[in-house]
């Protein structure tokens, strides 16, 4: 069994070493440009054309993160990047949920306990006990209800928070309120005070929080961006907040990454950034999922994580 390994920043020896532990049968390698050797199994992240193109005895490529756009994207101008057949597989958790989950309720509790105003009275010396918000009128609205979602949406369950989700599909989650689709959209956005956007990147989630979906929100609300920049139209957002229709976001996600210095989300006093870490790979989890599922393969079975390549995700 051939693997080749491919990803612009992380430490290649160290992963290379991992999954030799995990399959020691197989032969491992690092792909570099011109290396058109035998490869069974491809684990990628951004990967070059070049890489997978032709390559027509592969049986899996692994995309070594829970986004798959990079790979789509260049599968619309170079349809042939994966020979057809060959599954796109995800990683679902592998430590993700974890981190999902502690970004998001660490974000929103800072919020309910009005630890942004405390910070702003500070700024100004200003001893001022404020009135405690009521869980009741804190509800949170999670976009996009997949493995991320339904998880990050269960943390807030059980803080007692009313939550509800938006998807495709109706999702039967404890204690969540499920909406679908376009026709229920402004349904969902009435009365959430916490928008958290957990979306996959496809052409109809592009842009999709704009100045019209942030003017459907509850007055005040806060928004919470951890799925991919594009989802968000930044000038919407900063108007929104100019407006007071949106009292401050969180921003872990970019149109353009690193954010240019010059943007003024940088400088907006109720912007909180940080530079696209809610979730990182983690290589043992990683390493640990992608060797299971690639022993289920060789046995004939379908694992779970296979992407479905018109819906993007």
């Amino acid at each position: 069994m051939d693997i080749i390994f491919y990803h612009p920043t992380f430490d290649a020896s160290y992963w290379l070493s991992l999954l030799q532990q995990k399959l020691p049968q197989a032969r491992i390698r690092e792909w570099k440009p011109g290396d058109n050797g035998p490869a069974d199994y491809a684990l990628v992240w951004h990967p070059p054309v070049e890489m997978l193109r032709g390559r027509s005895g592969l049986k899996a490529v692994f995309a070594l993160g829970a986004g798959v756009d990079s790979i789509l994207s260049k599968l619309k101008t170079h349809p042939d990047l994966l020979p057809a057949g060959v599954p796109l597989f995800r990683l679902e958790d592998t430590g993700m949920v974890e981190q999902m989950q502690e970004y998001a309720v660490s974000q929103v509790l800072h919020w309910f306990r009005r630890f942004d105003d405390y910070q702003a009275l500070k700024q100004q010396a200003k001893w001022e006990p404020l009135a405690d918000y009521e869980r009741k009128d804190f509800t949170i609205g999670i976009l996009g209800a997949g493995v991320l979602g339904a998880k990050v949406a269960e943390s807030f369950v059980n803080w007692g928070f009313p939550v509800r989700c938006w998807s495709r599909s109706h999702k039967n989650y404890p204690g969540v309120k499920s909406f679908v689709g376009a026709q229920e959209l402004a349904a969902f956005l009435k009365d959430t005070r916490v928008l958290i956007n957990l979306l996959p990147n496809t052409p109809e989630t592009v842009g999709i929080i704009n100045r019209g979906l942030l003017n459907q929100l509850a007055d005040n609300a806060y928004v919470l961006n951890l799925a991919r920049g594009v989802h968000l139209v930044e000038e919407d957002l900063l108007a929104a907040l100019e407006q007071g229709k949106i009292k401050a976001a969180m921003l872990d996600v970019f149109a353009r990454e690193p954010l240019p210095a010059e943007s003024p989300l940088w400088c907006h006093p109720r912007v909180a950034i940080t530079p696209h870490v809610a979730a990182v790979t983690r290589p043992t989890e990683a390493v640990a999922f992608i060797g299971a599922t690639i022993v289920q393969l060789e046995e004939g079975e379908k694992p779970a994580g296979e992407v479905d390549l018109q819906r993007g995700y």
